[in-house]
C-alpha cells in the first residue's frame, strides 16, 4: 500500500467514527422522535426527521364560504345626528354649565346669556298688549253705540278691524318671547339654552364671556350635539372591489383596541365619485354602537361578504403554527422531510377546524400536530 492509499483510508475511518459520534438512536419505547435538522432557506425551512411515522398527516378538507372583503375604515358620526345648539338671542355668555366631550341629556341647561333683544322683545309685547286692550275697549263701546243707532256700521267695522290687528300684534310678540326663551310673566333679561337632543359635545365655538347669537360676531353655533348611539364607519374601497359591494350588505366591523368584540353594520352608501388619485370610493356602514364602545376618529377593520363563493382549505388548527406574527404550516416534501409554507388563514370553525385562505389547496397533506416541530424550531 502506497501512502496516498494509506491516507485515504484514514480520512474514511475517521469520517465513519464521526458519524457514528453524531448518530443519535430513536427507542421506540420512549415515543419520541430524533430531533429533526431543520436547514434554512431563504422564506422557508426544511425540516428531516429519521422517524417521519411520529408526524401524522392529515387532508386539508374542501369548504365553500361566500369571498370576503377586508377594508379599513373610521369612525364618524352620522350627521344625521348632529344637532347644533344656536341662541336665538344675541348677546353676551354669563354662564357655561357644560364642556367639550360632556354627555349631555335632552333638557339638559348649557349656558346663559344675557341679551338686549329679550328687552326689545318684552317691550313689544308690553305696548301690543296696551293696543289690544285699548281697541278691545273701542269696539265695545263702539257696539253699543251701533246697537242705538247712534254710529254707521263702517265705523262699527272700523273698530273690528283695529281689535284684530291689535290682537295679531299680541299673538306675534307673544310668540317672540317664545321663541327667544322668555315667559311673559316673568321677563329677564337672561335666556337658558339648553341641549335639544341627548348625546355627547362633539364641537364647543364658545367661552365665558363670549358673543353669542346671530347678530354679534361670535359664533352662532355655540355647541355641537352628536348623538353616537349610531355611528357611521367611512372606507376606501378599490374600483376594482366595487362589483363586491351592495346596498344593504352586511359587514363585520372589529375594533384594534377591543379585538374580542365584534359589532355588525350594514352598508348604507356607496360613493357615486371616485378619488382621481387612489382610485377608491367612498363606502359608508352604519353601525349601532352599544355603551359608546365605538369612538369618533377610531380605526377599524371592516369584512364584507360578496354574493360569490369561493373553495377554500380546513385544517385543524393543531396544524398551525404561528410564528414571527406569520401562520405556517408543514407539508411532506420527501419520505424524511417536511416543507414550512405559509399560508393566510379565515375564521375559526367548530371543531377547531380553521379556514386557509391561501397557501395551500383542498386535498393537500399537512402535518396535524406542529407542536414538536414548533419547539425545534424555537431552539434552533
Amino acid at each position: 500500500m502506497n501512502a496516498r492509499s494509506l491516507l485515504q483510508s484514514f480520512a474514511f475511518l475517521a469520517a465513519g467514527l464521526l458519524l457514528l459520534g453524531c448518530e443519535k438512536k430513536f427507542d421506540p419505547a420512549s415515543g419520541v422522535p430524533g430531533s429533526p435538522r431543520v436547514i434554512d432557506q431563504s422564506d422557508s425551512a426544511r425540516v428531516t426527521v429519521d422517524h417521519p411515522e411520529q408526524f401524522p398527516l392529515v387532508a386539508a378538507q374542501r369548504i365553500e364560504i361566500p369571498d370576503e372583503l377586508s377594508v379599513t375604515g373610521s369612525v364618524n358620526p352620522d350627521i344625521s345626528r348632529e344637532i347644533p345648539v344656536i341662541s336665538l338671542a344675541s348677546g353676551r355668555i354669563v354662564d357655561i354649565r357644560t364642556r367639550l366631550d360632556d354627555n349631555v341629556k335632552k333638557g339638559d341647561l348649557l349656558l346663559k346669556v344675557q341679551s338686549p333683544d329679550i328687552t326689545n322683545a318684552f317691550d313689544a309685547y308690553l305696548k301690543a298688549s296696551n293696543d289690544e286692550l285699548l281697541a278691545k275697549k273701542t269696539l265695545d263701546r263702539t257696539k253699543d253705540l251701533y246697537d242705538h243707532g247712534a254710529v254707521p256700521l263702517s265705523t262699527l267695522e272700523q273698530a273690528q278691524d283695529a281689535e284684530d290687528d291689535a290682537k295679531a300684534d299680541l299673538t306675534a310678540s307673544e310668540q317672540q318671547l317664545d321663541t327667544l326663551g322668555v315667559k311673559k310673566d316673568h321677563p329677564s333679561s337672561i335666556v337658558n339654552v339648553y341641549a335639544p337632543i341627548s348625546g355627547v359635545i362633539v364641537a364647543q365655538n364658545v367661552t365665558n364671556a363670549a358673543a353669542a347669537g346671530v347678530t354679534y360676531s361670535g359664533s352662532a353655533t355655540a355647541f355641537t350635539i352628536a348623538d353616537l348611539s349610531v355611528v357611521w364607519i367611512l372606507c376606501d374601497v378599490y374600483e376594482n372591489d366595487l362589483p363586491k359591494l351592495h346596498l344593504g350588505q352586511s359587514a363585520r366591523i372589529r375594533l384594534n383596541a377591543y379585538p374580542d368584540r365584534v359589532l355588525t353594520g350594514t352598508v348604507s352608501d356607496i360613493g357615486p365619485v371616485l378619488d382621481p388619485t387612489l382610485r377608491t370610493a367612498k363606502v359608508r356602514i352604519q353601525v349601532s354602537n352599544p355603551g359608546n364602545l365605538l369612538r369618533l376618529g377610531m380605526f377599524v377593520t371592516a369584512t364584507l361578504e360578496s354574493r360569490t363563493r369561493q373553495v377554500h382549505a380546513l385544517v385543524p388548527a393543531s396544524a398551525i403554527l404561528h410564528l414571527h406574527d406569520r401562520d405556517w404550516v408543514f407539508v411532506p416534501a420527501d419520505h424524511t422531510l417536511f416543507q414550512r409554507i405559509q399560508v393566510s388563514t379565515g375564521d375559526m370553525l367548530s371543531g377547531g377546524r380553521q379556514v386557509i385562505l391561501n397557501g395551500i389547496l383542498p386535498g393537500q397533506e399537512v402535518v396535524s400536530n406542529v407542536l414538536a416541530l414548533e419547539a425545534t424550531l424555537e431552539a434552533q
